[in-house]
């Protein structure tokens, strides 16, 4: 037979836990098997009340019951711990345990950000083959691939843009508390590169405006005092990226005014923490250049209704406006710049989804790296054939020299031609377990893959952002198409996660600029009351 052991059986070391409130005494309990659930209810029972309605609090912490179940030895509880009982109504109860669960709740969706944001920049900063249907590159606001000094500082950076991404995207959705998190989160990543690229980008000024934001729509005034920090940090940043007064930002912009918002959220923020600090003459000063700006970003009517008569969108139109000075020509050519954008950017995925293709029908590098199609494109130039030299390459990772030794070797070529024929016959008489099972998991996702085939996502963005400057970088979202000859079915993926920070990288140069102002709008009218509210009262 075997012994079922029970909370109090004598086999243990007891330990005493002194219990306060709803009900005084001593309780004998094992910390190493009981739980916060058989506590509680052990209390409700001796203070004749309902498990659901007790609260218990030990050290100045309210204990919680989480996603797993925990002995009360992880929970902090030693022998003579003092623990507080407190009775509270039923719906109150439950009001905590739903609080619990969403906390647990939002603590595991955090850690699934940044989980995908990690293996995504592992995955796509060292120029691994993608498993993915997509490819992810770091791109200036021209458009030009960016060069790093290391893929270290490539893979901070590509992390800390696209937890940036997922941030911006919970901001939109007024989840400030969550964006804040995902905020510290990029923060963390973008203090991993070398800080002398991250002075010259304005990535991470405008990341620390974005936090202030956050503090400042959730009404936190305890973080008053790293607000100031923070916005100082974010001022010099922007200096350092834009130039003094914006010089050069605007010289690349062919004198366009995109920054102006940006700017309109950097006083507007400064002026409140002024305000808060008692400083109320810097905190005029601040909120009225933040007025002026915003002044100058309203769109007028007839501005808008004539751009739209020519065929524009509203939001194309406003943001158009908004970036050039309400001038009607400078906008329709803004416009005309950002429609050429789009429809290159467009033949570049299309570009790039058929690169990834072909690179995929090569296979991997024992490194697990895709073949290098320019240095293959230089030994298809001199005379080689193509699949023959992309064997070459991928046998010695891109190694050129190497890859022309064994080509022009005549023993090792043709051993090589040998192989690569046996493979071929193979793969037509005997599909490997790899392809059945992938093939499995396709039909079980409802053909995404060949809706993804089919429809490569163009990157045609509604809004449209124009030249660029080369001191701000984006992340792009490249389509491509899965091989089911590749292994990928080993690899443990949060898929759906993945999938939904890569949406959120529309390669839009211009994004961050582009601000509607509304509730900038509103805190600029609330705080000249609360000023002449309080030079009244004085």
């Amino acid at each position: 037979m075997d012994a079922k052991k029970s909370p109090s059986s004598p086999s243990a070391a007891a330990a005493k836990l002194r219990i306060a409130g709803a009900w005084a005494g001593t309780l004998e309990v094992e910390l190493e098997a009981w739980t916060l659930p058989m506590l509680r209810a052990e209390v409700a029972r001796r203070s004749g009340g309902s498990p659901d309605c007790i609260n218990l609090i030990c050290g100045g912490k309210v204990l919680k019951d989480g996603e797993e179940v925990r002995p009360l030895s992880q929970l902090g509880l030693k022998n003579n711990s003092k623990v507080l009982a407190s009775v509270v109504s039923l719906d109150r109860g439950k009001a905590l345990n739903e609080e619990a669960a969403a906390e647990a709740e939002r603590s595991k969706k955090l850690t699934r950000i940044h989980n995908a944001a990690k293996a995504l920049a592992d995955r796509h900063a060292d120029g691994s083959l993608p498993v993915e249907d997509y490819n992810i590159e770091l791109e200036d606001q021209n458009g030009q691939k960016v060069v790093f000094n290391s893929e270290s500082d490539r893979r901070a950076i590509m992390m800390g843009l696209m937890l940036d991404a997922n941030a911006k995207s919970l901001i939109k959705k007024q989840m400030f508390k969550d964006a804040l998190d995902v905020l510290y989160m990029a923060e963390e990543a973008f203090s991993l590169c070398d800080p002398k690229f991250v002075e010259m980008i304005d990535n991470v000024p405008i990341l620390q405006l974005d936090i202030v934001w956050c503090y400042f729509m959730l009404r936190d005034i305890s973080c008053l005092s790293m607000a100031g920090i923070r916005l100082e940090k974010a001022r010099k940043g922007f200096e350092h990226s834009h130039g003094k007064d914006s010089t050069r930002f605007r010289l690349l912009q062919a004198g366009r005014h995109a920054e102006l918002a940006i700017y309109v959220r950097l006083e507007l923020l400064e002026g409140v923490v002024a305000y808060h600090s008692g400083h109320f003459e810097k905190a005029r000063k601040a909120l009225s250049s933040a007025q002026a700006k915003y002044v100058q970003l309203q769109v007028s009517d007839e501005a808008l209704s004539l751009l739209m008569g020519m065929g524009y969108k509203e939001r194309e139109a406003k943001r158009a406006l908004r970036m050039t000075g309400q001038d009607i020509q400078v906008a329709v050519d803004f416009l005309v710049e950002e429609r050429a954008r789009i429809a290159r950017r467009r033949e570049e995925d299309i570009q790039r989804q058929q690169e990834i293709m072909e690179q995929k029908s090569y296979g991997r590098t024992p490194q697990n790296k895709a073949v290098n199609l320019n240095k293959l494109n230089e030994l298809v130039a001199i005379g080689f054939e193509r699949y023959l030299a992309a064997e070459a390459l991928r046998l010695n990772e891109n190694n050129t020299e190497k890859a022309l030794d064994l080509l022009t070797d005549p023993e090792r070529n043709c051993v090589l031609q040998s192989q690569l024929e046996s493979r071929k016959k193979l793969k037509v008489s005997r599909p490997r377990a790899a392809d059945m099972l992938i093939g499995s998991r396709q039909s079980a996702v409802s053909g995404n893959n060949q809706q993804a085939d089919s429809n490569p996502p163009a990157h045609d963005q509604e809004g449209p952002s124009g030249a660029a400057a080369d001191n701000h970088m984006d992340e792009r979202d490249e389509d491509g198409q899965k091989d089911d000859g590749e292994e990928n079915y080993e690899i443990e993926r949060d898929e759906a996660m993945e999938g939904e920070i890569a949406k959120e990288l529309t390669g839009d140069p211009l994004a961050d600029y582009d601000i509607e102002l509304a509730k900038e709008g509103e805190a600029l009218a609330e705080y000249f009351a609360l000023l002449d509210s309080n030079a009244s009262a004085s």
